[in-house]
C-alpha cells in the first residue's frame, strides 16, 4: 500500500513538472515565432518584455510589469513630487478613466472631474494604451502644455492644461459642519510621506 502511494506521488510530481516544462516550451515557441515572422524586426528581449507587460496586465487591474524606466517612474510617484497634471487615473473595464483630480493642481483647476474618460492625450487615442503608457504621456516638464480629450456624460470635452510640479498632499482632514465631534481624513495617495503626514494630521486634530 505504501509503495503504491509513493509511486502515485512520484507520478503526480513528474506530471506537474512536465506540465510546467510544457508551459515554458509554449512560451519559447511563441517568442521564436514572433521573432521569425513578425512584420517588424524585434529582438528576443523586446518580445519577452512586451509579452510580460501584456500577460501580467491580464491578471488584474493592479498588476503590471515594470522595466527599468517604469520602476524609475514609480519611484518618482512614491516620492510625492513629480511634473504632471495632478490626476489619479486607472483602467475601468479597459477604459482609461480619471479616478480623481488632486486638489489645487492644474487638472483640478482645468475642471477635470472624477469618472471622466480620457479618450485622447495630445490627439493620441488611448484605446489599447496601457496605464503606464498613458501616465508617461501625461507627465512631463513643468510649464509644457498638454491637451486631453475627455468623455463626460457621453459628450466630448477638450481640456488644455499646463503641466506643473505636483507636490502631492496625500493626507487632508475635513470637519463635518453638522457633526463637530466627527472628523474625516482623506488619503489620496500612498507615497513615502503618508505615514508622517497622517500622524501630523491626527496630532493636530487632538490638539497636541
Amino acid at each position: 500500500m505504501i509503495r503504491i502511494v509513493i509511486v502515485a506521488l512520484l507520478f503526480s510530481f513528474l506530471s506537474a513538472k512536465e506540465a510546467r516544462l510544457d508551459s515554458y516550451m509554449k512560451f519559447v515557441k511563441v517568442v521564436n515565432i514572433i521573432e521569425k515572422y513578425y512584420v517588424e524586426p524585434l529582438d528576443t528581449n523586446q518580445i519577452v518584455e512586451k509579452l510580460l507587460k501584456g500577460g501580467i496586465a491580464q491578471l488584474d487591474a493592479h498588476s503590471s510589469f515594470l522595466d527599468k524606466k517604469g520602476y524609475k517612474d514609480l519611484q518618482v510617484t512614491t516620492n510625492g513630487e513629480f511634473g504632471g497634471l495632478g490626476i489619479v487615473v486607472g483602467m475601468r473595464k479597459g477604459v482609461l478613466t480619471v479616478i480623481s483630480p488632486i486638489d489645487d493642481t492644474p487638472a483640478y483647476k482645468a475642471g477635470v472631474k472624477a469618472n471622466d474618460i480620457i479618450l485622447k492625450i495630445d490627439g493620441k487615442a488611448t484605446i489599447d494604451m496601457t496605464l503606464d503608457e498613458a501616465v508617461n504621456l501625461m507627465r512631463g516638464k513643468p510649464g509644457t502644455k498638454i491637451t486631453l480629450t475627455l468623455v463626460r456624460d457621453g459628450k466630448p470635452v477638450v481640456v488644455h492644461i499646463t503641466r506643473a510640479m505636483i507636490k502631492v498632499k496625500s493626507v487632508k482632514a475635513y470637519d463635518f459642519k453638522d457633526y463637530p465631534n466627527i472628523k474625516y481624513i482623506r488619503i489620496s495617495s500612498f507615497d513615502k510621506n503618508v505615514v508622517t503626514s497622517l500622524k501630523k494630521v491626527i496630532s493636530t486634530m487632538r490638539g497636541k
